[in-house]
């Protein structure tokens, strides 16, 4: 799946780059040979230019040789020979071809080997025309049986509203074609190597891409394999006792049976249940907190008031334990006087109801793994944002809370995984304690507290020693920004 996914990936990022890649090469195709086809315009049109100047200019190198018509000076005509004879190589090395018509549409000069055998149409604008010519050995142009591509501008030469012939300028449009070419050979060469490296990239990345979803998907799996863990015990323990406790009611008819073994029976499946429901509860609070559809609103919270009531339920769980359990609430400095501000000292905005699980659970956690006549202590302090260039306190104010006790510590290598999902110190995923007999947890405390911290744009740490103790430190965000 995974694979077919990342090959598809990149599939689709080459084709996207491809389509991009296609529409920029045909722009600069379309701009190339629409610069070609203006420089050529530009050529002939200044050709022309020439020939009109030389109307007028004695001084022109290619001047028009006049000379009147039967001795009338008011019409005139021009000397085709010495008008032109000297400029047929200057043109030829220029591959620019001059041809020169009589008012009527007469050929009368050109460059050209062959006739063209073109009609005239006056377009200074330029035009491109096919000619068909057969192979000849004596053509300038030796394009056998093939057709023969002109750019030309065709010009009409007057004097004194006297027309005295029309000026066709041609330029061969090989000229063009060839560099268009050559042009997209080239593109076409530049866009086949870079749709192959944007496939290699594209998979390469599209691997990256998919190394997150690979492991996500590997940690749904091993959530999906715990949770049917979690829920298979209890579920089959409530089906044991309660076919034990059919079976006893079918022997009741018979046989003598106290009503202590079936209220023993019946608490055991309220137990078992009370347990499962906590734990389809859990999961449906983690799964609420992941997809992010939770609802929960925010408002003021006195985080001292919350921790006294957590501490006072606890030690009302714990007295045959021994354990001392204490709370210190880390007074304001003296120098503040703002009235407002130390009534508020502790006060944050989040969730009552989620802060009160969060920390139930550190503390019955840290209580649970404390020995008889060890000793569990919970720290509230206010960390204030101060900056460093003013001197003047900013918004970033912060509240701490350490939860430590004496406990029997977290193994070094087992602090990474803390915060799984289902995940234990204990490898046999066993619901035991030291010193209790048995424990209702189902590896889900942790990853509820860690949630509940993030949901609250705080942080949580863990620092335990085996043998010595473990303090989680929650440090929360007074003013939540979004």
């Amino acid at each position: 799946m995974f694979q077919a996914t990342r090959r598809r990936l990149a599939i689709w990022y080459t084709a996207v780059t491809a389509v991009l890649l296609l529409l920029f090469a045909s722009g600069v195709y379309l701009y190339v040979r629409t610069t070609l086809i203006e420089r050529i315009d530009d050529t002939l049109n200044h050709v022309v230019e020439i020939v009109e100047r030389c109307l007028t200019s004695s001084g022109c190198a290619s001047t028009l040789i006049f000379e009147p018509i039967n001795t009338d000076a008011d019409k005139f005509r021009i000397n085709v020979e010495a008008s032109f004879g000297n400029n047929t190589d200057a043109v030829e090395d220029d591959h620019i071809d001059l041809e020169w018509f009589s008012p009527t549409g007469k050929l009368l000069w050109s460059t050209l080997s062959e006739p063209l055998n073109i009609p005239i149409r006056v377009n200074r604008t330029g035009e491109t025309v096919r000619v068909v010519k057969a192979e000849s050995e004596n053509s300038k142009f030796k394009i056998p049986n093939s057709p023969l591509l002109l750019r030309q501008v065709t010009q009409r030469v007057e004097v004194k509203r006297q027309v005295l012939g029309y000026l066709r300028v041609s330029h061969p449009w090989f000229e063009v074609t060839k560099p268009s070419r050559q042009l997209i050979f080239d593109l076409a060469l530049g866009i086949g190597l870079m749709l192959l490296s944007v496939g290699a990239s594209g998979w390469f990345l599209s691997g990256k891409a998919m190394e997150p979803v690979g492991e996500s998907y590997q940690r749904l799996k091993q959530f999906t394999a715990d949770a049917s863990h979690e829920l298979r015990s209890p579920i089959t323990l409530i089906q044991t006792n309660v076919q034990v406790a059919l079976a006893d009611l079918d022997l009741a008819e018979t046989e003598t049976t106290t009503s202590l073994q079936y209220r023993q029976q019946l608490k055991v499946v309220e137990r078992l249940t009370q347990r499962l429901g906590k734990l389809v509860n859990d999961l449906l609070f983690l799964a609420r907190q992941d997809s992010g559809i939770s609802k929960d609103t925010f408002s003021p919270c006195p985080l001292d008031a919350l921790l006294i009531e957590v501490v006072e339920e606890q030690q009302l769980l714990i007295p045959e334990k021994e354990i001392a359990l204490s709370l210190n609430l880390v007074d304001p400095p003296i120098s503040e006087t703002s009235p407002e501000l130390l009534e508020n000292w502790f006060t944050l905005v989040g969730n009552w109801d989620q802060l009160m699980r969060l920390f139930t659970n550190l503390i019955a956690n840290a209580l649970h793994y404390t020995p008889a006549g060890g000793r569990v202590k919970v720290e509230l302090a206010r960390i204030e944002g101060i900056n460093r260039v003013s001197g003047l306190r900013n918004t970033s104010a912060q509240l701490q809370v350490k939860v430590s006790d004496t406990g029997v510590g977290i193994p070094a290598e087992a602090l990474p995984r803390l915060f799984d999902r289902f995940y234990r110190v204990d490898p046999a995923r066993t619901h035991r304690a030291e010193n209790t007999a048995s424990a209702t947890g189902s590896g889900l405390g942790l990853a509820i507290a860690q949630a509940i911290v993030e949901h609250h744009h705080g942080h949580i740490q863990v620092e335990s020693t085996q043998g010595i103790g473990t303090t989680f430190t929650i440090t929360l965000p007074i003013t939540l920004e979004y």
